[in-house]
């Protein structure tokens, strides 16, 4: 099966000058719903249009293709809004900053791709996103609000896309853990969201993780349901803020809830989408 590796090129610098070249490997992922009898489970997401799936989408679908529908609609938003911000203009052109988000935005695209064709039949049209939430946001108009305010509340955005992505895909672990490769295939993924959140926070001058249940300066309110929970210090029943260091310097109370993620629930993860979906 060719689904490791295609996942792992998702990593690859080189990947942005190979678009289209792994096409064939989505029929590898398709072909694992066969050996589940996927078609028979009730998945309650797919039969939802567009308006039904942004306003009463089914909060526990508990099975591994509706985990996959709920995946498939946090990387249509992302796909749709990397590539409006590498087409506006907004995107600082010719550094770092663009050469990133040209490498996340083929990321996404790809990830789309990959799940769509993975779900098959069973796959959910992408609804209709609107990022400025109604005009709160101009993420995309440098000429209206001016280059420097869009391209900060684009990065805004990104970081909570990003972060957004990292914690439900944690999130959907219980309803793919019965389906080990798809479980492998999401879970790579995962770890792909995870390097572009880092990315995009150290972009904006963060840590490359969360600390507490802080979404850092300059991010807009509507966005702290992305960072609520991840203050958690009690793991496994361990407060991981009471670790002491005798060999070095103090570790900050803090380190705590740096060194873990929380995952959200699927009606978290929802909740946010719903944000940007018409």
């Amino acid at each position: 099966m060719n689904v490791l590796k295609f996942i792992e090129s998702f990593t690859n610098d080189n990947l942005m000058n190979a678009a289209g070249s792994r096409r064939d490997s989505f029929g590898q992922f398709g072909n694992l719903g066969k050996n589940m009898a996927l078609a028979s489970i009730p998945f309650g997401l797919a039969a939802m249009s567009n308006k039904s799936f942004a306003a009463d989408i089914n909060p526990t679908p508990n099975t591994p293709v509706g985990a996959l529908q709920l995946a498939l609609t946090l990387e249509y938003l992302e796909d749709e809004f990397y590539q409006l911000g590498l087409q506006s203009g907004v995107i600082p052109t010719g550094g770092r900053d663009e050469k990133v988000f040209m490498q996340i935005a083929q990321h996404e695209a790809d990830h789309v791709d990959f799940l769509i064709a993975g779900l098959g039949a069973n796959s959910i049209p992408k609804p209709t996103f609107d990022f400025t939430v109604g005009g709160a946001f101009d993420p995309f108009n440098a000429t209206g609000i001016g280059a420097a305010a869009a391209y900060q509340q684009f990065l805004a955005l990104a970081q909570a896309f990003e972060d957004t992505g990292v914690r439900a895909y944690k999130g959907q672990a219980g309803n793919l853990i019965s389906t080990p490769d798809l479980l492998t295939a999401a879970l790579q993924i995962h770890s792909v969201e995870a390097r572009h959140a880092s990315e995009v926070r150290r972009l904006r001058g963060l840590k490359g993780w969360i600390t507490g249940n802080q979404r850092g300066a300059g991010m807009p309110e509507a966005t702290q349901a992305v960072y609520n929970g991840e203050e958690n210090v009690m793991q496994a029943g361990f407060n991981t803020s009471n670790v002491t260091n005798s060999m070095g310097p103090a570790i900050p109370s803090l380190a705590g809830s740096e060194s873990y993620d929380e995952p959200l629930t699927t009606q978290q993860s929802v909740d946010i989408a719903n944000l940007f979906i018409v």
